[in-house]
C-alpha cells in the first residue's frame, strides 16, 4: 500500500531541541534520545469514515514528533497500518449495502488526500491489515505453540497471563480494562475465556465474511492489535520509540499490542514511550462514527476552507488535551493564518532574532504548539505598532513555520 507524497521540509540554520514528552506508561515526562535514526509507530485508520477532526488532530501531534526530530538532524522511520479489514468496516459495507473492499479503498483514498492537503509527512511504510496477513498467521502460531494463546470454537484467543507486563503501559486496575474491552470491541463475557480481558488473535471464518488461508489456524482473518504487532516488528523491531495513537487506544490497542509482542520475542518493552492525543469533540461529545456527531476535514476543504487554517485550529489545543470544534475555532484560526501572511508578505517585518529559538523550545516542551502559536502573533504584532527593518525577518518566519508547525505561509 502507497502513503501519500511529502510535502518538502525547509532546512533551518542550528538543531533543534530534544523532545520531552509526556510518557503514558509512566504518568510522567521522558526525554526522548533516539539515535540516528528515530523509529514511529502510529496507529492508523479504520477506513469507512475518513477523515475526521480527530483523527487530524492525531496525526497532527505525531507530525510535530517528526518534525522535532528532523530539526534534531535525525533521520526519521515512521510506520502507519491501516486497519482494512475488522468488524466495524463491515458492518458500514452491510449496512450501506457496497462491497468491503471498495469502502476501504475509497476512504484510504480520500484519507491520503485530506493528509496531504494538510501537509502531514508521510509513513515511509503504509501497510494495510490484509497485506500484513502473511507475516501475521506465523506470529499467532508462534504464540499458540508457546502456550501463550489457546484456542476456543476456532478462534485463537492470547493470554493476558502470558506476558508479565500486562497492564504496564494503560497502568488501569482490572475491572476499568474489562469496562473498556467491552466498549472498545472486546467481548469480556464470552464463555470459556481463560480470562475476560484475553484478545482475539485470529477469528475463524464466518459464513458472510472475508476469510484467508491461516495455515494451521484454519481460514480466518486477524484480530485487530497482532495486526500492529505484526507490522511494527517487521519494519521497526523492538524497543522502538514512540508509539502513537488517540487516548482510547491507550487500552485495550496499545496494551495488547505490547504484550503481544512481549510475549513472542521475550524481549520488554515494545516501545520505550506511549504517546497519547486528546479527543475532539462536537456538540458536547467525543467526535466518533458510532454516533455520527464528524466534522470531516474533506468537507471543510470542499467548502473553500484553507487546510492551512485548519492545520492552525488543530494546533491551537496542545496535543493532549480534549477539546471542542465549534465554528469559532475555525473563525480564530483562518483571522490568525490571515494575521500570519500578511506579516511575512511586508517588506518593513520586524527583526525575528530569538523566534526560530522560541518556537524550537516550545515544541521540544511536550509539544506545546500554542505557545509556539503565541510566539509567532506576538512576532506579527510587532508590525502593527513598531515596524521594521529586517527583510530577511519574513522568509526567516515562514521557514520556521513551514518547517516545524507544517503551515505554508
Amino acid at each position: 500500500m502507497y502513503a501519500w507524497p511529502a510535502s518538502e521540509v525547509p532546512a533551518l540554520p542550528g538543531s533543534g531541541r530534544d523532545l520531552r514528552i509526556h510518557d503514558t506508561s509512566t504518568n510522567g515526562r521522558v526525554t526522548l534520545e533516539p539515535g540516528p535514526v528515530a523509529r514511529i509507530y502510529v496507529c492508523g485508520i479504520t477506513p469507512y469514515d475518513a477523515t475526521h477532526m480527530g483523527h487530524a488532530a492525531t496525526y497532527n501531534a505525531f507530525d510535530l514528533v517528526q518534525r522535532v526530530w528532523l530539526d534534531t538532524k535525525r533521520q526519521v522511520q515512521y510506520v502507519q497500518n491501516v486497519t482494512d479489514v475488522d468488524d466495524p468496516l463491515l458492518e458500514r459495507a452491510r449496512r450501506d449495502g457496497v462491497d468491503w473492499t471498495g469502502l476501504a479503498e475509497r476512504e484510504t483514498t480520500l484519507f491520503r488526500e485530506d493528509m496531504t492537503a494538510l501537509r502531514m509527512l508521510p509513513p515511509q511504510h503504509y501497510i494495510g491489515a490484509v497485506e500484513a496477513i502473511p507475516g501475521i498467521v506465523p506470529l499467532v502460531e508462534r504464540l499458540r505453540d508457546a502456550g501463550a494463546a489457546y484456542e476456543l470454537d476456532g478462534d485463537i484467543y492470547f493470554s493476558v497471563a502470558a506476558d508479565p507486563h500486562f497492564g504496564e503501559v494503560s497502568r488501569l486496575d482490572t475491572e476499568a480494562m474489562r469496562l473498556l474491552s467491552a466498549e472498545r470491541g472486546g467481548d469480556p463475557d464470552r464463555p470459556g475465556k481463560k480470562n475476560p480481558l484475553d484478545p482475539v488473535l485470529w477469528l475463524a471464518a464466518r459464513p458472510g465474511e472475508p476469510s484467508w488461508d491461516g495455515g494451521t489456524l484454519g481460514r480466518g482473518r486477524p484480530g485487530w492489535h497482532i495486526e500492529c504487532v505484526a507490522i511494527a516488528l517487521d519494519h521497526l523491531g523492538m524497543g522502538f520509540d514512540v508509539q502513537g495513537g488517540g487516548s482510547d487506544l491507550a487500552f485495550p490497542h496499545h496494551e495488547m499490542g505490547a504484550s503481544h509482542a512481549q510475549a513472542l520475542t521475550g524481549e520488554h518493552p515494545f516501545a520505550r514511550t506511549y504517546v497519547h492525543a486528546g479527543m475532539v469533540a462536537l456538540n458536547g461529545e467525543k467526535m466518533s462514527k458510532s454516533k455520527g456527531n464528524l466534522v470531516f476535514v474533506s468537507t471543510l476543504r470542499r467548502e473553500g476552507v484553507d487546510p492551512a487554517a485548519i492545520r492552525l485550529a488543530l494546533l491551537a489545543h496542545h496535543y493532549r488535551s480534549d477539546w471542542e470544534w465549534t465554528d469559532e475555532v475555525l473563525r480564530e484560526a483562518e483571522e490568525r493564518l490571515a494575521r500570519w501572511r500578511a506579516a511575512v508578505s511586508r517588506p518593513d517585518a520586524p527583526a525575528a532574532e530569538g523566534l526560530l529559538e522560541e518556537i524550537r523550545e516550545a515544541l521540544a516542551d511536550d509539544l506545546d504548539a500554542p505557545a509556539a502559536l503565541g510566539a509567532v502573533d506576538r512576532w506579527a504584532a510587532l508590525q502593527d505598532s513598531t515596524g521594521g527593518t529586517d527583510e530577511g525577518a519574513p522568509g526567516v518566519v515562514s521557514r520556521a513555520v513551514d518547517a516545524l508547525l507544517g503551515v505554508a505561509l
